[in-house]
C-alpha cells in the first residue's frame, strides 16, 4: 500500500468532508477540521506531515497561506470600511503593538519563557489571520460593519506579524535583541512594507493589462492569476523574508478596488482554492499536533490562554477604537473575535527549528504552547462566537427572504401570499408602474434592473436568501439567476421554466439558467393566462382530515403547488427538478383555478374545513 498516496487522499477528502459535515450540522467548520485531523494524526497516525512533505511541508503552508491572502483580498473594498478605515488601521498598528506587549509579558511572567522567547511569542501571537477568522464570520454572520472590520484586520495582520516575528527571529539569531535592536527591526519593517506593496501593485497591474488588452484567452485567465501570485510571493519573500504575505494581500485588495476588469471568475476561482487549501491545512495543522504537547496543559498555560482571551486583545480593541462611532456592543463583539490559526503555528514550527538548532535553550517549548493557544482559541471563540454575537444583538437573523424579479400583478399576489406566510420578499423592476403598484399593496420594491449595481445598493442582500425571476422574459430570469448564484448558491435561485421551442435554438444548457420553478408547463405565458381566467393564489394548511391529496381534489388536476412551509418557518420550493410530499401541520401554498360551483358538496365541505383550520394571517 502507498502510505504516501493514502496520506495525501486523506488530507483533502478529510478536509472537504469535514467541510460539508459542518455545514450540515450548522457548526463551525475550523472545529470539526482540526477535530479531523488531530484524530487522523497523533490518534490514528495514518497522516504524518512532517515525514510526508519534509523541508517541503512550510514552503507549501507558506504559498498555500498567500493564495488565501489573495482570495481574502479580493473581498475587500474600501467602500465596505466607510468611515471605519481609521479602525481598521488602529488594529494593525497600535492594536499589534499592545498585543505583542501584553502576550510577551504574559509568557515571560506566566508561561515561564526566557525574555528573547517570550518577545518572540508576542509577536507570533500578533497575527489572527483569515484562516481562522473568514469561516468563523460566515458561520456568524455579525452585523456590519463589525464582520467588515474584523475581515480587514485577519487579512491584514497576517502579513503585518509575520513580519515582526521574522525580524525577531533574526535579532535573536544574531545575539542582538535588545542591543539596538529597534533601529535594524524598523529599517526591515520598512523594507518589507516597500517590497510587498510594489510587487503588489506590480503584479496587480499587469494582470489588468493582459487581461484588459485580451492578451490572455479567458480559459487561462485563471492559471496566469495563480503564476503571478506564486511567482511573486517567491521573488518577495527571496528580496524580502515574508514579505510575499504582503505581496499576495496587495494584490487582491488592488484587483477588487478597480473598475477595469471584471474579477468575478477570479473571486469564484480563488474561492475554490481557497476552501481547498484551509481545509488541507487546518488538517496538516491538527496532524502536526503530538500526544505528549497535550500533556502540556497546566494552569500556567490555561492562565496565558485567560491572558490571550480576557485581557490582550479586548487591550487591543480598546486602543483601537477610542474615538471611534462603534458602540460599546460592537467593540465588545471586536474584542470577543481573535482566534489563531495555521500562520502561528507554521510560523512557531518554523522558528523553533531554526531556534533549536542555534542552541537556544527552550525552543522546544515555542511549538507545544502556539498549538495550545491556537486549539483554545479556536475551540472557545469558535463555540461561543454566534452566540455572544446573539446576546449583543449583533447576529444577522437567517437570510430567510426572497427577492422577486418582477412586479407585475400576479408577481404581487405570489408575493402577497409569502409574506401573509410571515416571509420577507423584495420585488424589483423596471417597470416603474408595478413598483408603485408594488408600493400600494404594501410590499417592498425596487425600481431598478435586477442586473444592475444600483440593485444591489438598493436590496438588503443580508435579509434575502433565495431568488425567483418572474418576468416574461428567460434571457433576463437567466441573466438574474446567473447573476445572484454568487450570493444566495446556485441550489437557491430559481426562474420559470422558459418558453417552449421545437427548434431548439433558444435552449440553453444547465450551467446558463437556474432552477425551473413549479412544473416544466408553468411558463411566463401559462401562468398569465391562468391569472387572467381568474385563477388565484390559496394558502392552507393540511390536516390529517384534509391532507394534500384532498387538496389537490377539491381544485381538479390544474391545481399547482408552488410553495411549502412548516411549523419551523422552513419554506420549501416546488421546482421541475425535486418532488415535495407536503403532509399534514405544513402549510401549502398553490395556484388554483376558482371552484366550480357544479363541484359535489362533499368538496366544498372539504376546502370549508381547510380554510376553517387555516390561521387568519396565513390565508
Amino acid at each position: 500500500m502507498d502510505h504516501a498516496l493514502i496520506s495525501l487522499s486523506s488530507i483533502v477528502v478529510l478536509g472537504i468532508g469535514a467541510q460539508w459535515l459542518a455545514w450540515r450540522l450548522r457548526l463551525p467548520s475550523i472545529l470539526l477540521l482540526l477535530l479531523a485531523g488531530f484524530l487522523a494524526g497523533p490518534v490514528a497516525g495514518f497522516i504524518e506531515p512532517d515525514a510526508l512533505l519534509g523541508d517541503t511541508l512550510f514552503p507549501i503552508v507558506s504559498i498555500s497561506v498567500g493564495i488565501i491572502l489573495f482570495e481574502g483580498g479580493l473581498t475587500l473594498r474600501l467602500d465596505d470600511i466607510a468611515g471605519m478605515r481609521r479602525v481598521v488601521f488602529r488594529l494593525i498598528t497600535a492594536g499589534a503593538l499592545a498585543t505583542w506587549i501584553v502576550v510577551g509579558l504574559g509568557a515571560y511572567y506566566i508561561a515561564g519563557l526566557s525574555g528573547e522567547l517570550s518577545v518572540l511569542l508576542g509577536a507570533i501571537f500578533i497575527v489572527t489571520g483569515p484562516t481562522v477568522v473568514i469561516p468563523l464570520l460566515k458561520h456568524v454572520r455579525p452585523a456590519e460593519p463589525v464582520g467588515s472590520i474584523l475581515k480587514w484586520e485577519g487579512i491584514l495582520i497576517d502579513p503585518v506579524g509575520a513580519t515582526v516575528a521574522v525580524l525577531i527571529l533574526e535579532a535573536i539569531l544574531a545575539g542582538r535583541l535588545g542591543n539596538g535592536a529597534l533601529g535594524p527591526m524598523l529599517a526591515g519593517m520598512l523594507e518589507t512594507l516597500v517590497v510587498g506593496v510594489f510587487f503588489g501593485a506590480l503584479g496587480a497591474g499587469l494582470l489588468i493589462q493582459l487581461f484588459k488588452r485580451y492578451w490572455v484567452p479567458e480559459e487561462l485567465q485563471n492559471p496566469v492569476a495563480v503564476m503571478a501570485i506564486v511567482g511573486l510571493f517567491a521573488v518577495s519573500n527571496e528580496l524580502q523574508p515574508e514579505s510575499g504575505l504582503l505581496t499576495t494581500t496587495v494584490m487582491g485588495i488592488a484587483l477588487a478596488n478597480q473598475r477595469q476588469i471584471s474579477t468575478r471568475h477570479l473571486s469564484q476561482f480563488k474561492e475554490d482554492i481557497g476552501v481547498l487549501l484551509l481545509s488541507s491545512l487546518f488538517i496538516v495543522l491538527a496532524a502536526r499536533l503530538e500526544l505528549e504537547q497535550l500533556s502540556n496543559i497546566s494552569g500556567r498555560a490555561l492562565a496565558f490562554l485567560a491572558l490571550l482571551i480576557f485581557v490582550a486583545r479586548p487591550l487591543t480593541v480598546l486602543v483601537s477604537t477610542i474615538g471611534s462611532p462603534l458602540s460599546w456592543r460592537e467593540r465588545a463583539f471586536i474584542a470577543w473575535i481573535a482566534p489563531r490559526g495555521i500562520v502561528a503555528v507554521s510560523v512557531a514550527s518554523l522558528f523553533a527549528l531554526e531556534l533549536a538548532h542555534a542552541e537556544v535553550p527552550g525552543a522546544e517549548s515555542l511549538v507545544s504552547i502556539t498549538f495550545l493557544m491556537v486549539v483554545g482559541t479556536v475551540v472557545i471563540y469558535g463555540l461561543s462566537a454566534r452566540r455572544i454575537a446573539g446576546w449583543l444583538g449583533l447576529a444577522q437573523p437567517q437570510a430567510r427572504g426572497l427577492l422577486i424579479v418582477g412586479a407585475h400583478p400576479w408577481a404581487r399576489a405570489i408575493a402577497q401570499a409569502l409574506v401573509s406566510a410571515g416571509r420577507d420578499v423584495r420585488l424589483v423592476d423596471t417597470n416603474w408602474q408595478n413598483i408603485t403598484a408594488a408600493r400600494m399593496e404594501g410590499l417592498e420594491a425596487v425600481y431598478a434592473s435586477a442586473l444592475s449595481d444600483h440593485a444591489l445598493d438598493e436590496i438588503d442582500l443580508a435579509r434575502m436568501g433565495r431568488l425567483l425571476a418572474l418576468t416574461s422574459n428567460d434571457e433576463v430570469n437567466s441573466l438574474a439567476a446567473l447573476r445572484f448564484e454568487d450570493y444566495f448558491g446556485r441550489s437557491n435561485v430559481f426562474q420559470l421554466p422558459m418558453h417552449q421551442d421545437p427548434t431548439g435554438r433558444r435552449q440553453l444548457n444547465l450551467a446558463q439558467h437556474g432552477r425551473c420553478l413549479f412544473h416544466p408547463e408553468a411558463t411566463f405565458d401559462t401562468l398569465e393566462r391562468r391569472f387572467a381566467a381568474g385563477a388565484v393564489i390559496k394558502t392552507v394548511k393540511l390536516t390529517k382530515e384534509h391532507d394534500f391529496q384532498d387538496f389537490c381534489r377539491t381544485y381538479g388536476e390544474s391545481t399547482l403547488p408552488l410553495f411549502v412551509a412548516d411549523g419551523n418557518g422552513e419554506l420549501k420550493v416546488f421546482t421541475t427538478d425535486q418532488s415535495l410530499a407536503p403532509r399534514a401541520g405544513q402549510t401549502v401554498i398553490a395556484l388554483v383555478d376558482p371552484v366550480d360551483p357544479a363541484l359535489p358538496e362533499t368538496a366544498r365541505v372539504q376546502e370549508a374545513r381547510a380554510l376553517a383550520a387555516t390561521p387568519d394571517s396565513a390565508r
